[in-house]
């Protein structure tokens, strides 16, 4: 089945054209032309994905990207923004609040596609590994579940893959410039502020409970996860 995407865009020409060449890719395609209306949709039908535009009245994409971060239901779905070329502080808020992609207007339909299908691919469960314990946690690297003392912990795509990056250096220590790159995908580390990663390993530090502390700070250089037992 293919997968759905909700469009969320106030400029008519933009929306069109984008659920033009999501429905010629094969994609189900609704869209939504603000905030409010996107919020209704994605309760009514959850799509697989939100291109969400940052710049809209009235309810602009940071907050419905951090309202949908904060439902349980929708904490895991992936959130693409579509931003001017201008906000580039915009850009790192957005990506503090979980979204786990911006593309830049005016983009071309090979970039937005190229985008979507990479984001989707990561967000999808794999085969893998049988899942790791350490103390009372346990990661799934295979179904994209971690839980802690049984509890399953609603991660965010962006979270989980932190996580999972952590987790396969087997306690190394990793940078923010590797995990810019492993994780949200920018090869410089120039593209967005370091900071993103810092505000994600805080995020999941709290989330992860006493097994937080597992996650450990080199200073002036990144992070590492403590893998003892």
């Amino acid at each position: 089945m293919s997968s759905r995407v909700l469009i969320v865009e106030d400029e008519p020409d933009i929306r069109e054209l984008v659920v033009h060449h999501l429905k010629r890719d094969g994609f189900q395609v609704s869209a939504a032309s603000s905030g409010e209306e996107a919020l209704r949709l994605v309760r009514a039908t959850p799509p697989d994905l939100v291109l969400l535009d940052l710049m809209m009245p009235i309810m602009d994409g940071l907050e419905v990207c951090r309202r949908l971060r904060q439902d349980p239901a929708t904490v895991s779905l992936p959130i693409v923004m579509l931003t001017a070329k201008g906000d580039e502080l915009d850009r790192v808020v957005g990506l503090e609040l979980g979204a786990d992609d911006y593309i830049v207007k005016p983009f071309s339909p090979k970039e937005l596609l190229a985008r979507v299908r990479a984001v989707l691919r990561r967000s999808r469960p794999a085969p893998g590994a049988a899942p790791l314990s350490l103390g009372s946690l346990v990661i799934d690297l295979g179904t994209h579940a971690a839980s802690v003392g049984g509890k399953v912990i609603a991660l965010t795509p962006k979270e989980f893959d932190l996580l999972g990056a952590l987790v396969e250096a087997r306690g190394r220590v990793l940078s923010r410039e590797f995990l810019l790159d492993r994780v949200w995908g920018y090869a410089r580390a120039s593209e967005i502020e370091s900071r993103t990663v810092d505000v994600h390993v805080r995020r999941l530090r709290v989330k992860l409970g006493p097994e937080g502390r597992r996650i450990l700070t080199v200073k002036s250089v990144g992070y590492r996860l403590d893998t003892a037992a």
